[in-house]
């Protein structure tokens, strides 16, 4: 191997490394119940069924996840939507966020979301509502486009209020992004949890 190309492999190696040292850590997106929380260790029975144990930031912070009326779905309210597109091509809700104002513009756009098979979750911003009986079309608005979206009554309507750590308990419902680290153990510093009772639907 003559000098310039060992350069360039070493060149190469150096980018590649680079690239792998800024890469963002991978995230799993967590829906299930406490079984038991010790102080910064969580441990989740997932909806699948698994255990899974989470290591808490110390600085972790949990939130309120609360019932609203449809009508807080209004015209310049900042929502996230997960969406089945159904056989005639609309696009029904399985569930509506309607975000607090320090939330808008969180994760805005239209993309592939796990909450059911082959949903979709929109974050927007709503143009324009609808009333069609005691459900709702919405049309919302993005950075790159627009969706309009049927919201049943069957949708579970929630927003997000700040929450105590003493809701992080067994047996209360819970949705977290965790981290996934190096040693394959699971950390999160944020935790949503359904109020009195609720089932976070997102």
């Amino acid at each position: 191997m003559n000098r310039n190309a060992a350069r360039a492999l070493v060149l190469s190696l150096l980018v590649s490394c680079l690239a792998l040292a800024q890469a963002p850590a991978p995230t799993q997106r967590i829906r299930g119940d406490v079984v038991s929380v010790d102080g910064l260790n969580l441990k989740v029975k997932e909806r699948s069924g698994a255990l899974l144990d989470i290591k808490l930031a110390e600085t972790y912070v949990v939130t309120g996840v609360v019932k609203v009326g449809i009508e807080a779905i209004a015209p310049n309210a900042f929502v996230g939507t997960a969406t089945m597109q159904q056989s005639d091509g609309t696009l029904s809700a399985l569930e509506v966020l309607v975000f607090p104002e320090s939330g808008r513009g969180s994760g805005e756009g239209h993309y592939p979301w796990d909450l059911q098979p082959g949903s979709m979750m929109t974050n927007a911003t709503v143009a324009e509502v609808v009333a069609m009986g005691p459900s709702r079309r919405m049309t919302l608005r993005y950075k790159d486009g627009e969706k309009v979206i049927v919201v049943p009554t069957s949708a579970p309507i929630v927003t997000f209020e700040p929450g105590d750590r003493a809701m992080l308990k067994a047996g209360a419902h819970v949705l977290l992004t965790a981290t996934r680290l190096a040693d394959g153990g699971l950390t999160a510093a944020r935790v949503a949890v359904g109020k009195d009772g609720l089932v976070p639907p997102m």
